[in-house]
């Protein structure tokens, strides 16, 4: 039994991953769907009972955000999985540009989750996690963590100021 957390901004291609990944394997729980946080919880708890792997496919941007899931999966004895998508904030704000209707979200409001995302780290409860980025062929990238997120490689080259 698996839980995996998506962590990142808007418009880093957290749904478009999920449908690649995980959409036979994992049911996916996701606030812009289910709306209320009521909802979400009413899935999370169906999953957690029925020993069903899930994937939460939001943006938890924070230490609090992520232990919302953590804290019950580890109870249930689930592994827990972060996904952490890394990009530069042009990339997304160009990407978030391309959406339609309510899928655009205001550049500030990207740019202001983009300044409240915090790393995750294992301390928080993970048993494993992995870098994700889009390549320049569009494609997704998955790395192993390495140190605590100090790691410089690929995904560095995204760190930027917005």
């Amino acid at each position: 039994m698996q839980a995996i957390i998506f962590i990142g901004i808007q418009a880093t291609g957290k749904s478009t991953f999920f449908k690649e990944r995980f959409f036979d394997t994992h049911v996916r729980i996701n606030l812009d769907m289910l709306k209320t946080r009521h909802r979400e919880k009413l899935l999370l708890d169906a999953c957690l009972q029925a020993g069903q792997s899930f994937v939460v496919d939001n943006t938890n941007p924070t230490l609090e955000d992520r232990k919302r899931y953590i804290i019950p999966a580890k109870a249930a004895g689930f592994e827990v999985e972060g996904y952490y998508f890394t990009s530069p904030i042009s990339k997304a704000l160009q990407r978030n540009r391309q959406r339609e209707g309510k899928q655009r979200i205001p550049e500030g409001g990207v740019r202001a989750w983009y300044h409240k995302l915090q790393m995750p780290a294992y301390q928080e409860g993970f048993d494993r996690l992995y870098y994700v980025w889009i390549d320049p062929q569009d494609q997704f990238v998955v790395e192993e963590w390495r140190d605590e997120g100090r790691y410089i490689g690929p995904m560095h080259q995204f760190k930027e100021h917005g």
